[in-house]
């Protein structure tokens, strides 16, 4: 079992991604700042997973901090052997408000990163990249051969490390591991109920407004578009459970740390799509309550269909996913009604 570094580890994804790899037996060492997260989290993986972790706080853009971090690694005699990297920015209407903050973040933070790796030796990531890369798609569904062509700020920054992943992957191609993997639509929550997705404020995505709503902490969703070229109207999106995402994680760390150095690019997504309306009504079936909705405009920069082709996965890593939209909306609705102020408050 491998000695890993997780930026971003108490985030949404990141903490799902720590308890499936902590129950695989790896040593955890998490890094965060907590600006969009919870302590909480962390000790919450924990209790789940029935194992310890290591935490440093700190941000991505102190290089000395990155610095200590691998050496003091290093002279403990566990050195760091791969990194998964889940930190930075990810709401695509700040970064338009906000674009040097996203370009701060996001590629400088990862730039210190990379350049710690490289200082010390570890030469294997899993890099958290985004389907928000194809913007608007010309295929459906979408392959990884697709034209990369975002179309807001957060996106190009994404686009930004990955372009600075390959040039580094070519730069000594006989060493470097790296996967950059492209969520799709992550939502659910584990299981237990007992970790989740929380953001700080007005939620940025569908799963976490819809419960909110049914949980009665806001009054109405704001469905953007009622007249797109879709079943019912409304858009549709490939979601993907938070906990098939993480198994994805684990898949490829595994596939990385087995073959030999290479540059991998996979979507992680389920190949299925489903509208805006759809998941409303799956998630009042799974929670036995009213969610409210209104049409409104459509947003700008939104697509009708976005959809994975997820065939590279299921062949280079032996994935794919396994749970349903009923499943994502029944453990998304576990972890919001008994965590209804999130890890603020007591459920």
């Amino acid at each position: 079992m491998a000695r890993l570094l997780i930026t971003g580890g108490a985030g949404f994804i990141g903490s799902h991604t720590c308890v499936v790899l902590l129950e695989a037996g790896h040593d955890l060492l998490v890094l965060d700042d907590f600006s969009n997260s919870s302590p909480v989290a962390l000790e919450r993986v924990q209790e789940l997973s029935g194992r310890s972790l290591e935490l440093v706080r700190g941000d991505l853009r102190d290089p000395v901090l990155l610095e200590q971090v691998f050496a003091s690694a290093a002279s403990a005699g566990a050195p760091i052997e791969a990194v998964i990297h889940f930190a930075g920015l990810k709401a695509v209407g700040e970064s338009v408000a906000q674009p040097l903050r996203y370009w701060d973040v996001n590629v400088s933070g990862s730039r210190n990163l990379l350049s710690a790796m490289e200082a010390h030796g570890c030469r294997t990531l899993v890099f958290s990249s985004s389907a928000t890369l194809y913007g608007y798609p010309e295929v459906v569904p979408i392959p990884e051969s697709a034209p990369v062509q975002p179309i807001n700020p957060y996106g190009h920054t994404k686009a930004a490390v990955e372009r600075m992943l390959e040039d580094l992957a070519a730069s000594a191609p006989a060493t470097w591991r790296i996967a950059c993997l492209r969520y799709f639509n992550p939502v659910g929550a584990h299981p237990s109920g007992r970790i989740g997705e929380d953001p700080n404020g007005i939620p940025n995505n569908l799963f976490p407004f819809v419960s909110q709503v049914a949980i009665g902490r806001r009054e109405r969703l704001s469905v953007f578009g009622g007249d797109w070229p879709t079943s019912d109207g409304s858009g549709v999106r490939d979601y993907i459970h938070v906990m098939d995402l993480a198994e994805g994680h684990l898949a490829a760390l595994n596939c990385l740390l087995a073959e030999q150095p290479q540059l991998l690019t996979i979507n992680l997504g389920s190949g299925v799509g489903a509208s805006v309306l759809e998941v409303v009504h799956a998630f009042e079936t799974a929670s036995g309550c009213s969610v409210p909705y209104e049409i409104v405009e459509r947003r700008p920069g939104d697509a009708a269909i976005t959809v994975a082709d997820p065939g590279l996965a299921a062949e280079r890593l032996g994935w794919r996913t396994k749970r349903s939209l009923a499943d994502m909306c029944r453990d998304g609705w576990a972890w919001q009604s008994t965590n209804p102020k999130g890890y603020r408050g007591e459920g």
